[in-house]
């Protein structure tokens, strides 16, 4: 796989991991995949519009610790995001946190050279179906997706520590129907020992694109991994060739992003916590 796929911000973030993907598996994908250096050259178009979207848990059980450590770590992530896309690419910033409420942290989107995390707090319990709800209604033309450029689908980056509270299955079902859903970028991080991530599975499509962080340590190394692995892929335009050489389908290309962003995520796989790196569910 080129090392260009991934920002120095990744790269660093990725130290102390083994990479998962044989060597053959990374030329089948370098042979598979191909990002277009300039893809809007032909077009005229004189930006794209890439919305990344952070679904947060913020119910009671992540208070102390787990939400202090995400905290830091989100604000340590915007400026690596900024470096994320190419020149012709607007990146903006929607986050949606759920517990007892619904709620956008800000009304619309914002762009990433504007955007500044404002610190969350932890309470209540896990509406995870009311979110997927609120996030397929803003996730339309209509509303948080109404670029008057060309738009990339979106990166929706899922994180909870527990089991949803209420009818997920009902909310995700509808979501599931949402097309910037079907084409965006899915990945979920289960944190500490009550994550459910048969239920993450559900909401990305596959476990490749689930991760578990049992420790700040984790927790901090994987957001900034799957952050900006995510948006760095989803801000590329690809083309797919089949063995004839004939161009397929943009499906087929979103399935080939997915599973890429997979291979990289499950570099993380097998991770072990630091000495010195205190699990969350240690009576912290």
């Amino acid at each position: 796989m080129s090392n260009e796929m991934i920002t120095d911000a990744a790269k660093e973030a990725m130290d102390g991991f083994e990479p998962a993907e044989s060597a053959n598996e990374k030329k089948q994908m370098d042979n598979m995949l191909d990002f277009d250096d300039d893809p809007l050259s032909a077009t005229g178009v004189s930006r794209k519009s890439l919305v990344i979207f952070f679904l947060i848990d913020t119910s009671g059980s992540m208070k102390g610790k787990k939400m202090g450590e995400l905290n830091t770590v989100m604000e340590e992530l915007i400026p690596e995001i900024r470096k994320v896309g190419e020149a012709d690419t607007e990146v903006k910033v929607a986050v949606l946190t759920f517990s007892t409420d619904v709620k956008w942290m800000y009304s619309t989107p914002i762009p990433i050279e504007d955007f500044e995390w404002a610190r969350l707090r932890a309470n209540g319990v896990t509406s995870m179906g009311a979110a997927f709800k609120e996030l397929n209604l803003r996730m339309s033309r209509n509303s948080f997706l109404n670029s008057p450029s060309l738009s990339f689908a979106p990166v929706i980056f899922l994180m909870t520590d527990g089991y949803p509270s209420d009818d997920y299955k009902e909310g995700l079902k509808e979501l599931q129907a949402n097309s910037w859903y079907k084409f965006g970028l899915k990945a979920a991080l289960g944190i500490g020992n009550e994550a459910n991530d048969d239920v993450l599975a559900e909401f990305t499509g596959s476990a490749d694109t689930v991760v578990h962080a049992y420790s700040g340590g984790q927790l901090a190394q994987m957001i900034k991994i799957i952050a900006v692995t995510s948006s760095q892929i989803g801000s590329k335009s690809m083309t797919l060739s089949d063995d004839s050489g004939r161009e397929i389908g943009e499906e087929d290309v979103f399935a080939a992003k997915q599973k890429l962003l997979g291979q990289q995520i499950q570099e993380l796989v097998g991770s072990k916590v630091e000495a010195n790196d205190v699990p969350f569910d240690t009576g912290w």
